[in-house]
């Protein structure tokens, strides 16, 4: 799923100045992309316009299919928010398998996909624990599984390793962005090492994005060369 911003703007009630002035950005169908910027350059403005958890008050965003047809990014995401909202009385698995069910599928199938998915992110045999008894990096990881169950074809995340240890990071990744996946992924992050995994880093800066690395005739790199580390810088 490709997704396209043409000349996005928007202003928060009663500022001075647009937090985004003329937004343009191209993210390839498969492509993992690290949005990053200084606190208030608009990266979770954009990311919520995506999602249409914000109006649009200028320019279009849309996401179009491999057969051209353009959708609402909003109908064919899966989000990961930076504060983790899951059902506290139920168990891993069930909040999980939400992401399947919302997708159509049945009970069977999405509790195969929410156990698999659980494994996947590191959470093996905690499948029956209430999210309620979860800690904050846990219940995260039960997060991004649910987006993983939904098998949407782009996944908007939030700073989603902000709460995990550098070890957990690297598997969530592989989980949302490995090489197995197909998906579009854009993950708003401040660490640079979430960047390096990522195929394409964008830069939101006085308003604008500035793409750091990769884009629409970059080459996608192989997972050996998705090295942590190798400094790419916000």
């Amino acid at each position: 799923m490709r997704l396209v911003a043409r000349g996005v703007t928007f202003t928060y009630p009663h500022a001075q100045d647009p937090v985004l002035r003329g937004v343009d950005l191209d993210i390839p169908s498969g492509t993992s992309a690290a949005v990053m910027g200084p606190s208030g350059s608009g990266k979770t403005t954009l990311l919520s316009l995506v999602g249409r958890l914000l109006g649009m008050q200028g320019g279009a965003i849309e996401a179009i299919d491999a057969d051209g047809v353009v959708r609402h990014p909003y109908e064919v995401a899966a989000w990961v928010f930076q504060t983790v909202s899951l059902l506290p009385d139920r168990s891993a698995l069930d909040n999980v398998a939400v992401g399947a069910y919302l997708d159509g599928a049945d009970r069977d199938l999405a509790l195969r996909r929410a156990e698999a998915h659980l494994a996947e992110v590191g959470l093996a045999g905690r499948e029956r624990d209430s999210a309620r008894i979860l800690s904050g990096g846990e219940a995260q990881r039960v997060a991004i599984a649910r987006a993983l169950a939904s098998r949407r074809p782009l996944i908007l995340a939030d700073e989603p390793t902000g709460q995990l240890d550098a070890k957990t990071s690297a598997a969530v990744l592989d989980a949302m962005i490995g090489a197995h996946a197909e998906r579009t992924v854009m993950i708003v992050t401040h660490d640079p090492e979430v960047a390096d995994r990522c195929d394409m880093v964008v830069e939101l800066r006085d308003g604008e994005a500035h793409v750091l690395r990769g884009g629409p005739h970059a080459a996608r790199r192989t997972p050996s060369s998705r090295v942590r580390g190798a400094g790419v810088t916000p």
